[in-house]
């Protein structure tokens, strides 16, 4: 019998950590930590008192990020490679859950 197992949010993703420790792991600035966000780069969530928090997959990339600057590619041009990796990333999660469809509909399963 196969099941399906539903995962939560790993860790890693989670938004939890503040922009001071940001900061502090990957030594890049408040201002440049905000400029990235605003060139859409990292979607930060806000706390109910507005505070910025980010997950350790936001610090990843961020020092990503700070690498390419430096290597002297434009945000843009990292906006579009974000861009598309995500649409990879999503069209192999499709992919996954309609062979995972056949294979429930093939043993008579449910989701």
């Amino acid at each position: 019998m196969i099941f399906i197992v539903q995962q939560k949010e790993s860790y890693i993703d989670r938004k939890v950590i503040s922009i001071g420790v940001v900061r502090e792991l990957t030594g890049l600035s408040d201002r440049q930590i905000r400029y990235y966000e605003e060139r859409k780069l990292v979607f930060p969530e806000r706390s109910k008192g507005g505070n910025r928090k980010y997950s350790f997959s936001d610090v990843k990339a961020l020092v990503e990020i700070a690498d390419k600057i430096e290597d002297g590619v434009q945000t843009h041009e990292i906006r579009q490679e974000k861009l598309k990796e995500n649409r990879k990333i999503e069209q192999e999660k499709m992919r996954k859950k309609m062979l995972q469809g056949q294979i429930n509909a093939h043993f008579g399963l449910r989701n």
